[in-house]
């Protein structure tokens, strides 16, 4: 009869004290530990992955770089980065996380994205809503292109935005049935109203490899297509933020 390995560490509380405890389902020897009872294996196959890797995969998920691209260049499974976005999806915030502002002379510009999901039949329209002072993202909501979804990006403002902000769109007939029309202004590309948002727009495009034009890259599922939008946008507002709390 094998002895056990000498040496051999807990992996939870560092014990030496432990015994054998049958095999795994790949036939490798399992040990049990005699102090806090963590089963586990000697050289384990399947390892933890070390906090610089993580970091990185979510500095690479914010750039415009698919998912079975990451997997190649970091050599990693494409099931086990697909297992690791789909947690990540589930803790990202579905509302807005904006500074606090006081009622007085704000102004927003909104726009609306086309892109679909899964087939260019499923469209799926991003609208978003911009401070124009601190340029921070402070609307968003994803549907048809509809009065409906005009008002859910109103409703995903902040209130202070909804009592006192001028507003600025496109000529989009969903805004007029839903804005304060004495607050609200419809405006063409040339008078430069709405260029900020146009140009977050650019910017979404550009760093969200799932709404690059003519891309491989689109959402199969709705929900990832969601969840990389919102985080994309907390990532964008949080680098806002930073910028203007070091002015």
């Amino acid at each position: 009869m094998s002895s056990i390995p000498p040496f051999l560490r807990c992996p939870n509380c560092g014990s030496e004290d432990s015994m054998k405890n049958g095999t795994t389902r790949r036939g490798k020897q399992n040990y049990k530990c005699c102090d806090c009872g963590r089963q586990f294996v000697d050289n384990p196959q399947q390892k933890p992955r070390e906090k610089d890797s993580i970091v990185m995969i979510d500095r690479l998920l914010l750039a415009k770089i698919p998912l079975f691209s990451i997997a190649r260049v970091l050599k990693l499974s494409e099931s086990w980065l697909q297992g690791y976005v789909n947690r990540c999806c589930k803790v990202v915030p579905r509302h807005m996380q904006v500074m606090p502002k006081p009622r007085g002379s704000l102004a927003v510009q909104r726009e609306e994205l086309w892109s679909f999901v899964d087939g260019r039949g499923n469209k799926q329209w991003v609208w978003l809503a911009l401070d124009v002072e601190t340029r921070e993202i402070v609307g968003c909501h994803i549907g048809e292109r509809s009065a409906e979804s005009a008002l859910a990006l109103w409703q995903s403002m902040p209130g202070v935005y909804r009592q006192c902000a001028m507003l600025y769109t496109d000529y989009c007939n969903a805004y007029q049935a839903v804005l304060p029309c004495q607050r609200h202004r419809a405006v063409g590309k040339a008078t430069g109203l709405t260029s900020y948002i146009e140009r977050f727009n650019n910017t979404l495009r550009q760093r969200v490899s799932r709404l690059v034009r003519k891309t491989l890259s689109f959402s199969k599922e709705l929900a990832n297509h969601l969840v990389a939008i919102w985080h994309f946008i907390h990532h964008y507002n949080e680098q806002i933020r930073l910028q203007l709390s070091n002015c």
